[in-house]
């Protein structure tokens, strides 16, 4: 698809507010044939140089994943996103984020990757000077030198900004001595390569600095014995005096907090990628599984219950997906918007994917538990089998659990979703305030029973629109009453972000299955039909029950009474067979034995 020029590309969070055109977003489907090549060259890499390695690489075989890694570096796989002037490919976001999804089904390995091209060569990619890109980028891009991050430490894990690592100028000014502790650092047992986060003297904000394992001062605990990714690397660094020339400071003196919000932004949009690809290969392997076991004379995929489960699998994948390279596009289009109007490539990045730090957030809390619920029902479609370790469902259970860690808690991510929209609404980059005010004056009005629609995708819309008014009238009601108050209200945060979250994700699956429709037509969109339909009588419940518990945490009296009688008019959607939807869509998964969406 073409990119949006300044005017028409969508901003972050406007989803809440806005109706957006289905023409105007990005759809899987409308893959580059280049696209669909990098796409499966990743595949066949995890096929030939991953997955027939999984015990070895679990066991912390010596060397091994650093051979993996030197093997994807020939291949080009750790420098997508790198410009080609230091030795990568200089592909655009979606590009990189179709590779990430790719990869995302190696397990360990792709915690390894994902670290590497990730938050270890990112910061130097973006906040490096030109020095410092020359240096690093080429051998990182290439895999000679592997990156690792260093940002946690055992007494600041979400609260990053109150570590201790400390950075002191030398009597000579050449060098700052560093001396702290970092914990939970992929790629730490083989890392050439730090990015490490330490407080210059008593600033109130962390620096950054390019730390090279050679350097004076560096000492490693033995690795950390992990419930999963025992592949991956997971080391504690010290630094004890470690000498670090001040040439290797990254950006300004300060200015380190800033880059590792950044650089999280991206890992989240980027881990909803990598979990999309665990969770179409866990489907397949369940589809596969269900037509082979034989229960009763027939396969168990022939069985009601365990339809149901191939095909919810398939549903929320295929949503998950829907949204995150909606959300993909968008950046990118904002990227091109900011360079066109003279931004430097590497600061346009930044603010592109931070604008959309919202959507990231969303879809690193939706994608990990996209994830954790598929791998889940594959363990039950395998049976005893699926607590096996003999069987593949053992380690993509226990591999899956740490995405809803990783980039912030699930938790965390769920209150800076609410935090962050507003906050944009105070600094008046989003009207909130008006539509939330409309909205609650509609309640006091008689709904609307007009003629029904009978066009297609009007119902959907309809719901879609209604759905943003449940999250204003609640949210704005949250506001209004509790006020500073509601940062303390953790559990109201929460319910309202679910919403959020469930609202962006149905719009953005409604928005695809419409977009695909006009080019293939109805009848070949079926079963993506149905995947939207079962989304969204589903989606409309679990808004209903999130906007009830928030209103019921804060509200008492008529207050309470009118916000559940709207909370219930605005999640309200039609009767749905979903149980025949269901069956179709999986007897689609059976008839082609693998995730076919």
């Amino acid at each position: 698809m073409s990119p949006l020029t300044s005017s028409d590309a969508a901003k972050g969070g406007e989803f809440l507010i806005k109706t957006t055109n289905a023409s105007s977003v990005f759809i899987p489907e409308e893959q580059s044939e280049e696209q669909r090549m990098i796409a499966q060259t990743c595949s066949d890499f995890l096929d030939h140089e991953v997955h027939p390695y999984l015990d070895r690489i679990d066991q912390q075989e010596e060397g091994l994943m650093q051979q993996i890694l030197d093997k994807a570096g020939e291949l080009g796989l750790l420098g997508i996103s790198v410009p080609e002037e230091y030795g990568g490919f200089g592909k655009d976001f979606t590009t990189s984020m179709i590779a990430t999804e790719a990869l995302g089904a190696g397990h360990s390995f792709s915690v390894a990757y994902a670290a590497h091209t990730g938050i270890g060569t990112l910061p130097i990619l973006f906040y490096g000077n030109d020095e410092q890109k020359k240096k690093y980028l080429p051998k990182l891009t290439t895999g000679e030198w592997k990156a690792a991050y260093c940002l946690t430490e055992p007494g600041s894990g979400s609260d990053a900004n109150s570590g201790k690592t400390k950075a002191v100028l030398s009597a000579d000014g050449q060098s700052y001595i560093i001396n702290g502790q970092k914990m939970w650092i992929t790629n730490g047992g083989f890392a050439d390569v730090y990015v490490v986060f330490a407080k210059i003297d008593n600033d109130e904000n962390l620096s950054a600095f390019i730390v090279e394992r050679t350097f004076p001062g560096i000492s490693l605990n033995p690795e950390e014995h992990k419930m999963g990714i025992k592949g991956s690397s997971t080391r504690q660094v010290f630094f004890t005096d470690c000498q670090v020339p001040v040439a290797n400071l990254l950006s300004e003196r300060g200015n380190g907090f800033k880059i590792a919000v950044n650089i999280l932004n991206l890992g989240r949009i980027k881990l909803a990628g990598a979990a999309l690809g665990g969770s179409k290969r866990t489907s397949t392997l369940s589809v596969r599984y269900a037509n082979e076991r034989q229960q009763f004379g027939r396969p168990i995929s022939k069985y009601g219950a365990i339809r149901h489960k191939l095909a919810e699998q398939a549903i929320r994948i295929y949503a998950c997906e829907s949204a995150t390279y909606r959300c993909s596009q968008n950046i990118e289009d904002a990227i091109n918007a900011l360079k066109a109007s003279g931004m430097d490539a590497a600061k346009a990045k930044l603010k592109g994917v931070e604008q959309f730090a919202v959507e990231a957030a969303i879809l690193k809390v939706h994608g990990s538990e996209v994830l954790d619920y598929v791998t889940d029902e594959g363990v039950q479609i395998y049976g005893g089998m699926g607590y096996s370790a003999e069987a593949p469902m053992e380690r993509a259970y226990r591999d899956s659990r740490i995405n809803r860690i990783f980039e912030g808690t699930n938790e965390i991510n769920r209150m800076l979703t609410v935090d962050m929209m507003l906050k944009r609404a105070m600094k008046g980059e989003l009207d909130l305030i008006g539509p939330a005010t409309a909205v609650a004056g509609e309640l006091m009005q008689i709904p609307d029973f007009g003629a029904v629609s009978h066009e297609l995708f009007a119902a959907e819309k309809s719901a879609v629109a209604n759905f943003k008014k449940a999250v204003l009238l609640v949210a704005g009601a949250a506001v209004q009453k509790l006020m500073m108050q509601l940062a303390k209200e953790q559990e109201v945060l929460m319910s309202i972000a679910d919403m959020m979250i469930e609202l962006y994700v149905i719009e953005s699956l409604q928005l695809r299955v419409e977009k695909l429709v006009s080019f293939k037509g109805e009848a070949a969109c079926a079963a993506q039909l149905d995947i939207l339909r079962v989304y969204l009588y589903d989606a409309a419940d679990r808004m209903h029950k999130s906007g009830k518990d928030a209103i019921n945490g804060f509200a008492e009296g008529d207050e309470q009474r009118m916000l559940l009688m709207g909370i219930k008019r605005f999640t309200k959607t039609s009767s749905f067979n979903a149980k025949e939807a269901r069956r179709r869509i999986a007897e689609q998964l059976i008839a082609e034995n693998k995730y076919c969406f």
